[in-house]
């Protein structure tokens, strides 16, 4: 009976995991686009940042160069189909508010993972990739903010950047204590996952400092 090669089985993990991803993330992001009034050019622009921004910084820190982002043509039809199926059905989309919310936790939680898992692939640390894991998450988010002018989610109190940090951290060490593959994806994703929804819903905010700094 053959059995499966575990390197190929996490690289498929991964390339399902990003696209996925990249997709529901570009989503978020052509939204946010169509709300600022952007063209159909900048529409697709925020979607491809959004989608794409996280795995690029993400690859070009563990010097996986070309980032895939660059190197593989699915990486980029991806953001673009979710930027122009944004830009003709955004009416809609747009009343899913709360729908949309749950894709952007979705990509939150499996990019979070993908990026924990690439970054131990390359040889990082458990503690350097449960971070990349998070600043994967994260990352196309902050420069989708910077470039439609207002101040990223992460920075705003959001229970944001902390879930994606714990659900990479989970895959860390689903990794490092040889489970499979697919089940620790699946765990660290769930922890992220659940974490944000569950802020989202309660209203849970990150500690904001109390007063005024100015003297």
């Amino acid at each position: 009976m053959s059995t499966s090669d575990p390197s190929s089985t996490l690289a498929a993990t991964l390339v399902v995991l990003d696209l996925l991803g990249i997709f529901v993330f570009a989503i978020s992001g052509a939204l946010v686009a169509v709300r600022k009034d952007l063209d159909v050019f900048g529409v697709i622009v925020l979607a491809g940042v959004t989608g794409l921004g996280g795995g690029f910084l993400r690859d070009v820190l563990i010097g996986a160069v070309p980032p895939a982002a660059l190197a593989d043509w699915r990486y980029l039809l991806v953001p673009l189909a979710a930027g122009l199926v944004t830009f003709v059905h955004h009416p809609a989309l747009g009343r899913m508010e709360r729908t949309v919310t749950v894709f952007d936790a979705f990509g939150l939680s499996l990019f979070c993972v993908a990026g924990a898992l690439k970054a131990l692939d390359y040889g990082l640390g458990p503690l350097p990739a449960a971070l990349l894991g998070m600043a994967t998450g994260v990352g196309g988010g902050m420069v989708r903010d910077v470039l439609a002018g207002r101040v990223p989610v992460v920075f705003r109190g959001e229970l944001y950047a902390i879930p994606a940090l714990a659900g990479g951290a989970v895959a860390v060490v689903g990794v490092r204590a040889d489970l499979p593959t697919v089940a620790v994806s699946v765990a660290g994703a769930a922890v992220c996952l659940a974490w944000r929804l569950l802020a989202v819903w309660r209203g849970w905010q990150a500690p904001l400092p109390r007063g005024s700094a100015s003297v």
